[in-house]
């Protein structure tokens, strides 16, 4: 997992709007009811942002973020994952990850990403973390009408259970992705970055990968202080990458 219970998003701008924010819950192609958060500015000045949290699903990081994006006038949805198997909405430290986590199935997940897009409003911008990363990458395929996705620490290439990634499936996207990575992260080596960005070039996709040399996975963190530098860069890149769409 990316983030602890203690977690919080980096506040490196100051707002711009006033905001409304709180808990909704959205139905899937399936039927499924699932829960999310969302938060709305006074003001909206940009896309919309879903976002797509790490394995923990629905916590209060991905609650903050959303409401740091609404007061930069962007309406945000952050949406769990778990609808199908958990019994309550609580992702505390006390969820038993493990036990939902091999229960996910890829189409499922991008079903939910649909439904969340679709109460949130065109244009939007997809913006995953981790696991959510993995997923903001490939949701750059035309079919999600997303005007471009932002990753996280996504892993890009074949990982575990999950199979090919989304540098196997380059040929497949099409919306501009920003790709945010630590360059201490264990779990993602140069060589996978190198290669997704190799692919993406080939398949004609406008995108940026950078790597922070010594951030380590999870380096967006407001208690990441030896990161500051890092999460001040990646939070005005992410912010760059929303005004320009």
């Amino acid at each position: 997992m990316c983030y602890d219970d203690d977690a919080t998003p980096p506040a490196h701008s100051t707002p711009l709007t006033s905001t409304s924010a709180g808990p909704v819950r959205l139905t899937s192609a399936d039927g499924t009811a699932f829960a999310a958060y969302e938060a709305r500015p006074g003001d909206q000045r940009g896309p919309g942002v879903v976002i797509l949290p790490d394995v923990r699903g629905l916590h209060g990081f991905y609650k903050q973020l959303a409401v740091r994006l609404a007061e930069q006038g962007h309406p945000a949805i952050a949406i769990d994952y778990y609808g199908r198997t958990a019994t309550d909405d609580s992702r505390d430290a006390d969820f038993p990850i493990m036990e939902h986590v091999t229960k996910l199935g890829r189409d499922t997940i991008q079903d939910d990403i649909m439904a969340a897009a679709e109460h949130l409003g065109r244009p939007a911008v997809a913006l995953g973390f981790c696991m959510g990363g993995r997923n903001a990458f490939l949701t750059s395929a035309p079919r999600f009408g997303f005007a471009g996705v932002i990753g996280f620490y996504g892993a890009p290439g074949i990982a575990g259970p999950y199979g090919p990634g989304p540098t196997q499936h380059a040929s497949e996207l099409d919306a501009p992705i920003l790709g945010l990575f630590g360059g201490a992260d264990q779990g993602i080596p140069a060589e996978a970055v190198s290669e997704f960005d190799q692919a993406l070039t080939a398949a004609g996709v406008e995108h940026e990968l950078v790597t922070y040399p010594d951030a380590p996975h999870g380096f967006f963190d407001a208690h990441a202080t030896d990161h500051a530098a890092a999460c001040q860069d990646a939070w005005q890149r992410v912010l760059a990458f929303l005004a320009a769409r």
